[in-house]
């Protein structure tokens, strides 16, 4: 019997910036591969999501009805047809060896030649390692890992590891047992394939759990060293457990927040007894490092300089508010 691909297509929306978060999740419901994109010209965000044609469609119809109820936004759902061999040559065509920070190249299986010189390489298949995150986000969490290296992390934690790139990173920086959790059972199995192909899978540990609900992401604690590249309002509900489960001096590395939510972010951590250690912007995004622990607060920003662009799966979920913060000098 022959083997014909799945036919596929791409459906997209247009929507304000705060409605972005609640419409990436809608299509999460029956999407395998979503992105969003800014229109610098207007504000407006493209979220696209690439699904096989006639599946989840009660899905699909359902989140949408519950974003446009929670954000008052009612977009048009625009659908193209999609050569699943045709998406994944332009999946491959956008993911060219990428350099970030002094320490990192990222790279698809399909690049050939010589890895980059005196950096550490991490290979993703390229048609795994797109998903619901948006590149800057990733790129800003390896080059924080850069400087939090430096106080050698014992105990490390992915939370919402999507394709394991950030586990894998500190596995072969730190040569550490790192534990990814996600609540995703596919990017469960992605980050353990893409730990393999990295020669790390001894190192990395993915599981499938629920955040800090899950007992093997509590038990795993006290660390020294959380990322959690998500989103705004996850982070935020998240922000009691992590200081809960942040040893001592231990730094968290936040992720997945647009810069109008930065101080929402760092606001719902300060009121847990953490600290900021710095800010990276990097386009319309922000990460953000905070430590457990006394002393000063001091506050940095710093531009990333990468050579080329890249998208990686990072999922995220749940939600929660929170107030309002003291102005942070040199916030932007």
């Amino acid at each position: 019997m022959a083997n014909h691909p799945i036919p596929l297509e791409t459906v997209s929306v247009d929507v304000p910036e705060d409605a972005l978060e609640a419409f990436e999740s809608a299509f999460l419901t029956a999407c395998s591969t979503v992105g969003f994109f800014l229109d610098e010209d207007t504000g407006i965000w493209r979220v696209e999501g690439v699904k096989p044609i006639g599946v989840d469609e009660g899905e699909l119809a359902a989140g949408l009805a519950l974003a446009s109820a929670v954000t008052g936004v009612t977009p048009v759902l625009n659908r193209v047809a999609t050569e699943a061999g045709g998406w994944l040559a332009r999946t491959c065509e956008a993911f060219p060896e990428t350099l970030i920070g002094r320490r990192f190249a990222v790279r698809g299986t399909h690049v050939d030649g010589s890895a980059a010189p005196n950096r550490i390489t991490l290979t993703l298949d390229a048609g795994l390692a797109f998903g619901s995150g948006e590149h800057e986000s990733t790129r800003g969490c390896l080059v924080a890992l850069e400087e939090v290296a430096r106080r050698r992390p014992q105990r490390i934690l992915d939370l919402g590891t999507g394709s394991g790139i950030l586990a894998m990173a500190a596995a072969r920086l730190l040569n550490r047992t790192v534990l990814a959790s996600d609540i995703d059972p596919w990017s469960v199995r992605v980050a353990r394939d893409n730990a393999a192909l990295n020669g790390v899978g001894h190192l990395v540990r993915p599981v499938l759990a629920d955040g800090w609900r899950d007992s093997a992401v509590r038990g795993g604690g006290p660390y020294d060293l959380v990322f959690a590249n998500i989103l705004a309002r996850p982070l935020c509900l998240m922000a009691k457990d992590l200081a809960a489960h942040l040893a001592p001096g231990g730094t968290a590395i936040l992720a997945g927040l647009l810069a109008t939510q930065a101080r929402w972010v760092l606001s719902a951590h300060r009121r847990q007894g953490l600290r900021l250690v710095r800010m990276l912007p990097q386009g319309a995004w922000r990460t953000i490092v905070v430590r457990k622990g006394g002393g000063q607060s001091v506050v940095r920003t710093a531009t990333v300089c990468v050579r080329a662009g890249i998208r990686i799966s990072i999922p995220g979920r749940h939600g929660v508010s929170a107030g309002g913060a003291p102005p942070v000098p040199g916030l932007v």
